[in-house]
């Protein structure tokens, strides 16, 4: 290497093999091995979904660890990342799929209480600004369990708390938000996502992702009614009012089954998931004194150019005048398209082993052949 050239190492998580974190551990030792000398730095991608507080520790946060409801209630061990006053809280951390029991989807019962207590910990911490990032949730309840789990009450007709989840909110007669806790007056919540789905309708929370958290037809059906009625009720609800169905028609209300409809109701300011992780984890001084940039995630697509990572850190970097180029799991992306996106070229695993199946299971080993590569073409 020239001594000059420094690489800054920014990739999103291959799903299902590598983290962010394994991602850019992987890519900095097969630079190494064709440029022992090389000079780089990682900023393990984010985009506000799984893998985020990953990243803010990677990035220097302090990992702190609660015991939270998880989906169904059963307590977990969940992680959110502090840093200065700035807490990092990821609701699948608490609430996500992969919380469920046994992995048995419930569509109609899972709750975000536990993404609630999260945040009430980094509160609890002295956390003045929380970035809330949202993805991956195993849930469809408009956020009324984080809500309740922050001192708000949903009511049936004889006055008992409804049962959790979206499924719940059907009988629910009263809510009371006058309980909330008063220290959220004094944060600046700020919500990491890049959905524009409103909390209701053909294109809302139920119907769009709910089956993907195994929601029949019917069960969309009752959670869209039931989401309907959850927003009508707070309507009527003093301290909230008309905004409610303000907010329930909003981009963004739909976001990880509603919960960015609850965000709302606490005064959550919206952001891009990617924009908002890149200035939490210090990418634009990282970004400044690098000569080359490496990105990626699992699957580069067309979804990779609506708000995920690698678009977000190619986009960052083509506007400092940085290289790009990306490695990823497959890559179903015309070099045009690429191009478009600020990345001059991508490296996929499939181009060392075509057995996609062995590229799940091997993808450490394939990443570091084919970041020897990246080193060859664009370090050495």
């Amino acid at each position: 290497m020239d001594g000059t050239r420094r690489v800054l190492v920014a990739a999103d998580k291959f799903k299902g093999s590598l983290t962010a974190v394994e991602v850019a551990e992987r890519v900095a030792a097969g630079l190494r091995r064709v440029v022992p000398d090389v000079r780089g730095e990682a900023r393990p991608g984010a985009d506000g979904g799984e893998g985020t507080v990953a990243a803010a520790v990677a990035a220097g946060f302090e990992r702190r660890e609660v015991r939270v409801a998880g989906p169904l209630g059963a307590e977990v061990t969940a992680a959110y990342a502090l840093r200065e006053g700035t807490a990092v809280v990821e609701m699948a951390e608490a609430s996500g799929l992969h919380r469920l029991p046994g992995g048995v989807l419930a569509p109609l019962t899972a709750s975000t209480r536990g993404s609630g207590e999260l945040l009430r910990a980094a509160l609890d911490a002295g956390a003045r600004t929380i970035v809330f990032g949202v993805g991956g949730s195993a849930t469809t309840d408009g956020g009324a369990g984080m809500l309740a789990a922050l001192g708000a009450r949903f009511l049936d007709a004889d006055g008992r708390p409804v049962a959790p989840g979206g499924g719940g909110l059907a009988r629910l007669a009263s809510a009371d938000l006058s309980g909330l806790d008063p220290r959220l007056a004094d944060v600046e919540l700020v919500l990491a996502s890049d959905v524009d789905n409103p909390l209701t309708g053909p294109k809302g929370a139920p119907a769009v992702y709910g089956p993907q958290k195994g929601a029949s037809p019917d069960d969309v059906t009752a959670l869209d009614a039931a989401l309907g009625h959850f927003a009508k009720v707070l309507e009527g609800t003093e301290g909230v009012g008309a905004r409610a169905a303000g907010y329930a028609a909003s981009p963004g209300a739909g976001a990880a089954g509603g919960i960015g409809f609850g965000a709302m109701l606490l005064g959550a300011r919206f952001r891009p998931g990617i924009e908002v992780m890149l200035d939490v984890l210090g990418f634009a001084p990282a970004l400044e004194r690098a000569d080359l940039v490496i990105t990626g995630e699992g699957s580069l697509d067309e979804q990779t150019l609506h708000g995920k990572a690698p678009a977000g850190v190619a986009a960052a970097a083509r506007a400092a005048g940085k290289e790009v180029v990306a490695v990823c799991g497959r890559l179903v992306l015309p070099a045009e398209a690429l191009g478009r996106a600020g990345i001059r070229r991508a490296y996929p695993l499939t181009d060392v082993e075509p057995d996609v199946a062995k590229c799940i299971a091997d993808a450490g080993p394939i990443l570091e052949r084919v970041a020897e590569a990246v080193a060859r073409d664009f370090v050495a």
